[in-house]
């Protein structure tokens, strides 16, 4: 991993000019710093471009050595997820969140609730899913917060409990069937 971090440290937007500098020769239209002291979050959000639809990418939590490093890494990822969405034909731009911390030791629900909410104010100019170092269930806290966020276990919650609704309706309705005196094949259904 600390190869790699210093690969991206090395990588083509990285910081050698001043920031504004290097999001205009980028065409990056926004780099949000998000802090919540309290909770140790400190996240940085690039989104690269909006022009077709909302920017998607990823959410990667990495103990970066410097912020730099951090802020080298999310510019070079969200220009990358705006070439895969073009490459792949979708209505989509590209953006990218670094989470600055150990994802064995730093990680708590608080702290990606609290992310989601930097999420939330974007007003979906930012749609976050799972990255290197996050899980599902940290996107299902930030989803707490954000509609944003794709919660793949939120919405797989939802679908099962859509589809458990159904299934009781449906035995319900079978068992009013089986025990109703005049209907015709009810008994041979209750001998099974």
């Amino acid at each position: 991993m600390q190869r790699r971090l210093e690969r991206h440290a090395q990588s083509r937007t990285s910081m050698k000019h001043p920031i504004f500098d290097v999001l205009r020769r980028y065409d990056y239209e926004q780099l949000i710093f998000c802090q919540e002291e309290s909770l140790g979050l400190r996240a940085i959000i690039a989104v690269h471009d909006t022009t077709l639809g909302p920017a998607v990418g990823g959410v990667r939590m990495l103990p970066y050595e410097t912020e730099q490093q951090a802020i080298d890494d999310v510019l070079r990822l969200a220009r990358g997820m705006t070439y895969k969405a073009a490459a792949a034909g979708v209505n989509h731009g590209g953006a990218k969140c670094v989470v600055l911390g150990d994802p064995k030791h730093d990680k708590s629900e608080a702290l990606f609730r609290a992310l989601g909410r930097f999420v939330e104010r974007l007003g979906g100019r930012y749609i976050a899913g799972e990255d290197v170092g996050t899980t599902a269930s940290d996107m299902d806290a930030m989803g707490a917060e954000s509609d944003h966020i794709f919660a793949l276990l939120q919405r797989m919650r939802s679908r099962i409990s859509r589809r458990l609704a159904w299934f009781r309706r449906y035995t319900r309705a079978c068992n009013r069937f089986i025990e109703a005196p005049r209907c015709v094949g009810a008994a041979s259904l209750c001998k099974g």
